[in-house]
């Protein structure tokens, strides 16, 4: 389908870039009955949407003119959810309107205001950026919207998502109504349909859909992977899949971080894209990938929107996304334009439904299968360097002559050998990876309508014993069993409870497949299953960063015999009575708790033995009791004439004494001291006492 009547200079820098054939969007938004009309499109990401609302307003921006007249206040205002996406739009719109002498000024956060601020004073044409940014310049009265013809929303989806809303509507309310609204989402919630019908008139929707099963320009592929193996399965994808350009997608900052390190020290030519980043650095590594300086970018989900880059053709996914859309969003950086891509999912057992849900929503079919393998790399290495380059371009006189010296000093062989060194050297090399094989993953997850959370690598979806110790070998012994040590015992602390994760993460298993485990004094013993043996067996070979705990195979080992009972049989003259029988014939003399008799009230009276025996009591009204402590007599006390009541009155034994205490002196009687007598009365016997004052009680405060 070739491209509708626009302006020649439009049509001119088209011819230039080799768009010869109109995609689906941009078909449907230059139809003659769109002509002036607000649209509300929606169509796939990559499907040429900036080029379709480029020529969209070009008729509302030049009319019939083919050159700009000089710039002053903007023509149409551009607003995009994130700053790569706004410098895209501006990018490309200044190569479609460079013949008509449009001038292009951005604003973006993240960069100088003060810049923005002059470049608007100057004039121009069209003005591209996010929408807080446009809305600060908006509130400072830097920006001149009074001339808008034309206003851009693109991937208004996107700035609903990221809480744009009241930016947006500011940006509408400001804007003269005599403006055309164009709208692209790639996605039409209820938000943007609300939207639309506030600040649109009469808008003309257009729905452009994308073939069945997602993307028609993009093969998805699903791997299976060991949990330990996601680092070993990148580099194995980027060195199988031949790419001029690959991003590989992370859930988190850490995780892109940890990636780049890694893909840099096997030799890749790799840059980081994440929220953390600042602009000037974000846009330094875009730079590094169009010019190839770098091939692979390392990005978050900040990275899935707006980001076209020139000959990318591989996404990896090496963490699953959140839902169907980022998936989506991050699948469309690929295959655009018409361009051919391809999108590979990296999916441990554990993830496995819920790979299988993300692509069910999609409405994606992808190809299951293993990573690529280090032999199937170096056979594909062997072919393509026989197909580069240096061997087909005609040689130079130079190249001739350096060719014949090297062949007098050196054989064909050791130059074929030299020259193999050379190319490999510039490839890094390929990691050995294992199958974990096709094990159904149990559990129920949302599609069993019950929300569970998400087991680790490690773990199994159902219930497993936390521990397993020696004693439960007979339990846990499964047929035909392969037997492994750990350089670990009980003189370090080993126990089941963590020595179970660590065997797991090490071997790439789950629980199900560990039997037996024998903790000895230095060493551990455990049993595998026959199924999982020979992969756990190779997996161990791989150095782990972890720990340092050395797994081997054990040779020789023997059975868990049956648990015996070594205790030997107790004598029935030994045991105890049962409950029931000895409730049976039990005297109520017979003591509940101990069971043994009580003994006989009559002999209660006896002493018993280690019991010092009981004072006499004295009749009614005779004599008190005597003592037989040495230190009382007949009389009572004998050291302090302590007599008791009865033979002789207290009174005579204490005389009547007043209390004396240090520093007290007993009062006198009322008649041993005169009256007091103040001196006014003293000199004048007639005055009167004046009345006795208080101090004022100070309030507490």
């Amino acid at each position: 389908m070739t491209f509708p009547t626009s302006p020649p200079p439009l049509a001119r820098a088209l011819a230039e870039r080799n768009y010869l054939q109109a995609t689906p969007v941009q078909s449907a938004v230059l139809a003659p009955d769109t002509v002036g009309r607000d649209l509300l499109v929606s169509a796939q990401t990559g499907s040429g949407k900036t080029v379709a609302y480029g020529l969209a307003i070009a008729r509302d921006l030049l009319g019939d003119a083919e050159q700009f007249e000089p710039a002053a206040a903007p023509l149409a205002l551009i607003v995009a959810p994130t700053r790569e996406l706004a410098l895209q739009v501006h990018r490309e719109l200044s190569w479609l309107y460079r013949h008509a002498g449009a001038r292009i000024v951005s604003c973006v956060g993240g960069m100088d205001p003060r810049r923005e601020q002059r470049e608007l004073a100057e004039g121009a044409h069209i003005v591209v950026g996010t929408p807080g940014r446009l809305c600060d310049h908006l509130r400072r009265n830097r920006l001149d919207v009074s001339q808008l013809k034309a206003v851009v929303l693109d991937e208004a989806d996107e700035m609903l998502d990221l809480g744009f809303r009241e930016d947006m509507e500011f940006i509408l309310e400001t804007t003269p109504e005599t403006r055309r609204t164009l709208l692209f989402s790639a996605t039409l919630p209820r938000g943007i349909i609300a939207l639309a019908k506030t600040y649109q008139h009469d808008a003309m929707r257009i729905e452009v859909e994308g073939a069945e099963g997602g993307h028609a320009d993009i093969e998805y592929r699903a791997i299976r992977i060991a949990p330990s193996d996601v680092e070993h399965a990148v580099v194995n994808v980027l060195r199988y899949v031949e790419s001029p350009t690959a991003i590989v997608f992370c859930n988190t900052r850490s995780a892109v971080t940890h990636l780049q390190t890694a893909l840099l020290e096997r030799g890749f030519a790799v840059v980081a894209l994440s929220g953390e980043l600042t602009q000037n650095e974000r846009t330094g590594a875009l730079n590094a990938l169009r010019d190839g300086r770098a091939r692979v970018c390392v990005a978050t989900d900040v990275a899935a929107r707006g980001i076209d880059l020139p000959n990318l053709g591989l996404v990896i996914h090496a963490e699953l996304p959140n839902d169907a859309e980022v998936m989506q969003h991050r699948s469309g950086r690929t295959g655009r334009a018409g361009n051919k891509g391809i999108s590979v999912m990296l999916v441990p057992p554990a993830r496995r439904r819920r790979a299988e849900l993300l692509l069910q929503l999609a409405g994606i079919e992808a190809n299951w299968g293993t990573a690529p393998q280090a032999d199937e790399i170096r056979s594909l290495d062997q072919q393509r360097m026989l197909q580069d380059p240096l061997f087909t371009e005609e040689p130079t006189a130079e190249d001739q002559a350096l060719a014949q010296a090297l062949l007098a000093e050196r054989s064909p062989e050791q130059i074929a050998v030299a020259l193999a060194r050379v190319v490999r050297a510039r490839m890094p090399a390929p990691e050995d990876i294992l199958d974990p094989g096709e094990r159904p993953v149990r559990g129920r997850d949302e599609r069993g309508g019950k929300a569970v959370r998400e087991p680790r690598d490690h773990e199994p979806r159902d219930k497993a014993p936390r521990t397993r110790s020696a004693k439960a070998g007979e339990k846990h012994a499964m047929a035909g069993g392969v037997w492994f040590r750990a350089a670990i015992g009980k003189r370090k602390n080993a126990e089941a409870r963590w020595l179970l994760p660590m065997i797991c993460r090490r071997g790439g298993i789950t629980r199900q497949d560990i039997g037996a485990i024998r903790i000895l004094d230095t060493t551990t013993e455990f049993e595998i299953s026959p199924a999982a043996a020979d992969a756990f067996a190779a997996q161990i070979k791989r150095p782990d960063h972890d720990d340092n705990i050395r797994i081997e195979p054990l040779i020789g080992a023997k059975p868990i015999p049956p648990r015996e009972d070594k205790r030997p049989p107790r004598p029935d003259a030994d045991r105890k009575p049962d409950r029931d029988a000895r409730r049976g014939k039990r005297p109520d003399s017979w003591s509940p708790l101990s069971g043994e008799p009580l003994p006989d009230p009559r002999e209660q009276d006896a002493p018993r033995p280690g019991k010092r025996a009981p004072h006499d009591e004295a009749p009614r009204g005779g004599k008190p009791a005597r003592f037989k402590d040495k230190s009382f007599n007949d009389k009572g006390f004998k050291d302090k004439g302590f007599k008791p009541r009865g033979e002789e009155s207290i009174e005579g034994d204490f005389k009547a004494k007043p209390f004396k205490k240090d520093g007290f002196k007993p009062g006198k009687a009322k008649g041993d001291k005169p009256a007091y007598v103040s001196k006014a009365r003293r000199a004048d016997p007639s005055a009167k006492n004046p009345p006795f004052k208080t101090k004022a009680k100070k309030k507490f405060r």
